[in-house]
């Protein structure tokens, strides 16, 4: 639940006007006021002619920093929240995640467009 309300959060920041650590700050604000902690080694993304490509969006930080959101960007915002710690490995076959601690992790994710008034989420 933790997780999806980050998501939201998240949304909620998208405008013109704001910036990608704005998106990160609260997101991670509301993970750590709920004892939770956000995986720092995989972030959102720009897409567009490649699905995964610039601007890297964090999910953690400082408001006011990181790329200014401008309208007709596309990028996603999929915060991983951790019970433990937020350091995660990856197994093997190069791609299962899982976190060193051994505790759960929840991942909710969207693509979104930046509009002139604000946000269209495109994977609802």
């Amino acid at each position: 639940e933790v997780t999806r309300e980050c998501l939201e959060l998240g949304i909620e920041q998208v405008c013109p006007s704001n910036t990608l650590g704005d998106i990160g700050h609260v997101i991670q604000q509301h993970a750590e006021k709920h004892g939770f902690s956000v995986v720092r080694d995989f972030a959102g993304h720009g897409v567009g002619v490649e699905f995964h490509e610039p601007p890297q969006v964090l999910h953690y930080g400082q408001p006011g920093t990181g790329v200014s959101i401008q309208e007709n960007m596309i990028f996603t915002i999929e915060p991983m929240i951790n019970m433990g710690s937020f350091e995660c490995r990856v197994l093997g076959d190069g791609w299962t995640a899982v976190t060193v601690d051994g505790e759960l992790s929840a991942q909710w994710e969207h693509t979104l467009l930046v509009t002139e008034s604000g946000v269209e989420i495109l994977t609802a």
